[in-house]
Parts: structure tokens; sequence; C-alpha cells
């Protein structure tokens, strides 16, 4: 392929699609419709526009590329969650791992989309309906953030890390069975001999805060064990904190607790610490997530792992499978559910 010379002047400038169709052998139209999609050209033209492009180190814009594709080549990562617990939370940190080793193959940006906790998903709905992204992912979803309505309502396609919680049928989603995490942590207890067993909670206004507590109860009533002993957190070790020192209130004899997050788990670490409790002899304790934290406890926790890393990278996957079969993207949904792990670790061990 022979290609134009370009003068000292020319090189200091990027190249030009013009440059581009010229070293192709092409017209500009071909050339334009090969770098933005290849929609109406033969397979000989593409492999030639793509090879004088990569040899003049061409790159489009991406604002003449949006007004032919309708596609501004951006999805928006949203999180409905407070400023601070984005900075901080290993499951945050741990889904954009996830998101970015999915995109690192792809041309497309993240924009990071934070709705605040009083908002209902109004701004949110607004941003995805004026075709500022051409997709979301949805994280940390909860019952009122109205964001099942702003996917819905918004012509784009969408892909909650997360069970939704009114329209499974219509929305895509990835999602760990938190239900059986909760029973194989519960179970693990009992097998362990113990029989007042505690749970500090995460929150009931979030499918995975809901599903965890559903199996820890459905486990004790299985074994014919009470469930009296049930605090709420927040996914935070603070209230965790908190919720630990109330059930030891209520109940000095609990001998396990079960945390519906590792953050929570380690607020009872510190609790039962401070009340003479050596964990495990007198209270064994179990988290749930397995990001880091829980290995490198004082005491090293037991936990159920949830695969978050390949549960973003999966929502990202699904997301630009619906990109690539373009609008309407009414394919019937297929949830993917990962199966929980027990991780075994000191907190459990010893007894």
């Amino acid at each position: 392929m022979a290609f134009p010379y370009r003068n000292s002047l020319v090189e200091a400038s990027p190249p030009t699609l013009d440059e581009v169709a010229a070293a192709a052998g092409v017209s500009r139209s071909t050339a334009s419709r090969a770098i933005n999609g290849g929609l109406r050209v033969s397979p000989a033209a593409q492999t030639a526009v793509d090879a004088a492009a990569k040899l003049l180190g061409y790159s489009p814009n991406r604002a003449a590329r949006s007004l032919v594709t309708r596609r501004t080549d951006s999805i928006a990562l949203v999180i409905p969650e407070p400023d601070e617990r984005v900075l901080s939370d290993p499951f945050i940190g741990a889904t954009l791992r996830g998101i970015s080793a999915a995109l690192t193959p792809s041309d497309k940006q993240l924009v990071l989309l934070i709705a605040r906790p009083d908002e209902s998903g109004g701004r949110i709905a607004k941003y995805l309906r004026s075709g500022y992204v051409d997709g979301a992912v949805i994280v940390s979803h909860h019952r009122k953030d109205g964001l099942e309505d702003a996917v819905l309502g918004s012509r784009i396609p969408g892909v909650f890390v997360g069970r939704p919680f009114h329209a499974e049928d219509l929305l895509h989603y990835i999602d760990v069975d938190s239900a059986a995490g909760g029973r194989l942590a519960t179970e693990h207890l009992i097998g362990l001999g113990r029989r007042r067993i505690a749970h500090i909670a995460g929150p009931q206004d979030m499918t995975a805060g809901m599903d965890r507590t559903r199996g820890w109860r459905e486990a004790l009533q299985a074994a014919k064990l009470p469930s009296d002993l049930f605090a709420q957190g927040d996914f935070t070790t603070a209230t965790a904190y908190e919720a630990m020192n109330n059930i030891l209130h209520r109940e000095p004899g609990v001998d396990a607790v079960f945390a519906a997050s590792d953050l929570m788990a380690l607020g009872a670490l510190a609790a039962l610490r401070e009340h003479g409790k050596n964990v495990p002899h007198d209270v064994a304790v179990i988290g749930f997530d397995d990001l880091g934290g829980a290995a490198n406890a004082s005491t090293p926790l037991t936990t159920v792992r949830n695969p978050v890393v390949e549960m973003a990278s999966s929502a990202v996957e699904r997301l630009l499978h619906l990109l690539d079969k373009g609008a309407p993207f009414d394919e019937q949904p297929n949830p993917i559910v990962f199966a929980p792990e027990l991780i075994i670790r000191e907190s459990t061990r010893g007894y």
C-alpha cells in the first residue's frame, strides 16, 4: 500500500480522515463508515482503512463519530450511595476493578454517577434519558432510589449488579446467591455446636441485605433454633460495632455472629474484644464478601466469598453485548447468579 508523503508541517498535526481515505484508496465517506462501525463497507475496504488508520496513527474524533453512530462511546456507573462510602467501601473498589478490566479491550469511557440518597433517581433518570451515555451499570441499588424506573424509562440498556426489587423479569442483572450464602454461614456455625447465633444485618432496603437475613433465618428454623438475636447495620463497621454491643447487652450468652459484610464483622470483633470475649472460643464470627480485609483482620475472618470483581465484569460484558445488538434493547433478561463459597479462617476455628 502506497501512502502519500506528509511534509514536516503536516506531520506536526494529527492525521486527517481525508489522508486515511487517500492512503486506503477509498472515498472519504467509505473511510468514515469503516472507522465508525463498518456499515455498508466491503471486507476489502474495511481491511484497507484499518491498515491505513493504524499506520498513520489516526484516532477518530469522538464528537464527529457520535454524529454518525448516534453513540457516545461512554457508559455510566451509577452508585446510589453517599460520597464517603463510594470512596471507602471495598465493595465499590472491587466493582470498579471489575468494570475497568471488562472495558479494557473496548473503546468505551466510564462516567461515574453518584446518586444522592434522598433524590429518588430524578437527576440520574434525566441524565440517562438525555443521551449522554450509551448504557449503564447500577450497583448498590436501594428499594426507593428510583433507578429501576430510570433504566426502564431511559431507552438505553442497563445492567444491575445485585438483584432488583420490582422488575426482575424486565431488567438485566448479575448477582451472588446471598440467601444461599446466609444459609451456608449459619449452617457452618450450627455445625460447630453454636446455638445462640446472632445476625448483624445489612440494610433491609437492599436485596443483598434482605437475602442474607433470609438465609440466616431459614438455617436457624431448619435447626429449630431461635432467630431473635437480630440487629440491623448498613454494611459499615461503625453500625455493626453498635449493633454488637446491643446484642451483648440483650444476650450475654451469644456464642456466634453472622455479619452481612466483612466490614460489619470487623465492627463486631471490636465490640467483642472490648467485652472480653475470645473469638472464636467464646463467640464465633463469620462475615460476607472476602474482599481483602477479612484475611488481614486481628482474628482472620471466616467469610462467604462474594465474587464482586467477576460480577462487575459480567455486568459490563452483558451491557456491551446489548449495545452490539443495537436498539431496541428488548432481549429477554437472563440473570447470572454466582454461587457463594465459604472461606474458613481463624474466627471459627479452634473450638
